[in-house]
C-alpha cells in the first residue's frame, strides 16, 4: 500500500493541529466540527481524540465516511482528507492512542479522552486560496490576513511572520 500522506503532508497536519472534520448525522445531515488534537498517526491515518465530541463519534459510529480540512488560516492552504473513521473506545488502539497523546504533551487529563478516533485516509487533495490563481504569492497572502487580523484585534497586534 502506498503512503497516502507524504512527508510533506504529514508535517504540514503537525504543524497545525486543528482540523474541520466533516460527517453525516444519523438523519442524512452535514456535520462539521473542529477537532483541535487533529494529527497524524502514521502514513495512512489521522487520528483526533475525542474530548467533547459526542456528534462526531455518534455520527462515526453510525456512517465511517468523513473529511477532514486542515488549513494555515494565514497562507489559505491546506488539505481536504477523505476517508473512514474508526472509533476505539475500549481496546488496545484506545490505550496506545491515549499514550500518543500523553507522549505529546495532550493539554487534557487522561480521563477526558473518552475515545480516540483513526481516519483511514483513502484521498488527500490540496486546498488553496483563489487568491492565488490570481497571482498572488504566499508572502502577499499571508500579509494580507496577518492585516486582517490585527486590524480586528486592534492598536498593538504584533505580526509574528515580520
Amino acid at each position: 500500500m502506498d503512503r497516502m500522506l507524504t512527508d510533506d503532508v504529514q508535517e504540514f497536519v503537525r504543524r497545525q493541529r486543528l482540523g474541520f472534520v466533516a460527517t453525516i448525522s444519523p438523519a442524512g445531515l452535514p456535520a462539521v466540527s473542529p477537532k483541535g488534537t487533529t494529527t497524524v498517526w502514521d502514513a495512512h491515518h489521522l487520528v483526533f481524540a475525542d474530548i467533547a465530541s459526542p456528534g462526531t463519534v455518534r455520527n462515526l459510529r453510525s456512517n465511517p465516511a468523513v473529511q477532514v480540512n486542515v488549513v494555515d488560516v494565514f497562507q489559505r492552504r491546506g488539505y481536504r482528507f477523505t476517508g473512514l473513521g474508526h472509533v476505539h473506545d475500549d481496546d488496545p488502539t484506545y490505550r496506545r492512542g491515549v499514550e500518543f497523546y500523553i507522549e505529546r504533551g495532550l493539554a487534557a487529563s487522561e480521563s477526558r479522552v473518552r475515545s480516540i478516533v483513526l481516519i483511514e485516509v483513502t484521498a488527500v487533495e490540496p486546498l488553496w486560496s483563489p487568491a492565488y490563481d490570481l497571482g498572488k504569492s504566499e508572502d502577499d497572502v499571508q500579509a494580507q490576513w496577518w492585516s486582517y487580523w490585527a486590524e480586528l484585534r486592534g492598536p498593538g497586534s504584533v505580526n509574528p511572520a515580520g
